[in-house]
């Protein structure tokens, strides 16, 4: 895959208030400097090794760094402290080795399973609001938001993007805290999640020709 010819024109298209979150699982580090030049700074990363090399190779460049996805306890300690955000918290005792090993706060959305699908991680979204009110005793983790994949096959993307800003939406005022942020749409129906509300999109493909 390379960089697709128009990057920077395509770059205009997504509003400014919207981060652009590179998801590139398929990518080398050249792809991705070719991106970071085009004006693309926030790299998200779905695999611990893959990231960890990418990582190094490209130290020198000021990055944001987003690991979003599913992250097992036994490697958290390796990259905890080299991202800016993870955007795949399911589980307290993933909270635990956050709390163990990051020196600073992380930025941190929690996964939310909106369709309850057996298939993809996340917090089933009937247990979101408790799993959240756990989280609030834990003071290397500052939640920043929520996130969420849809059903690729769906038609309904935007009833499934709606179900989770309606589950902020209560959780804020439940809790009376503050979730600014909605980590939801791909390449496929980003253009959906922005209208629904989504405040960051993680796109792959599109960024990309063949």
């Amino acid at each position: 895959m390379k960089v697709r010819n128009d990057i920077r024109e395509f770059i205009k298209t997504v509003p400014s208030d919207i981060t652009l979150v590179a998801a590139t699982k398929y990518v080398d580090s050249i792809e991705m400097k070719s991106l970071f030049n085009s004006g693309v700074t926030n790299f998200g990363e779905n695999r611990v090794d893959a990231f960890l090399n990418k990582y190094k190779a490209l130290k020198d460049l000021n990055i944001s760094w987003h690991f979003i996805g599913h992250l097992q306890r036994n490697k958290a300690k390796e990259v905890i402290n080299k991202i800016d955000y993870l955007h795949s918290l399911d589980s307290l005792k993933l909270a635990d080795e956050i709390e163990k090993y990051r020196t600073t706060p992380l930025n941190t959305f929690v996964e939310v399973s909106i369709n309850l699908e057996e298939s993809k991680n996340g917090v089933p979204y009937y247990e979101t609001e408790d799993f959240i009110k756990s989280l609030l005793k834990y003071k290397k983790i500052n939640l920043v938001g929520l996130m969420m994949m849809t059903i690729r096959a769906s038609d309904d993307k935007d009833n499934q993007f709606a179900k989770l800003v309606d589950l902020r939406d209560k959780i804020e005022k439940s809790l009376n805290i503050k979730i600014p942020y909605l980590s939801m749409g791909m390449s496929e129906d980003y253009l959906e999640a922005i209208k629904e509300g989504a405040t960051h999109i993680r796109l792959g493909r599109i960024l990309f020709g063949e």
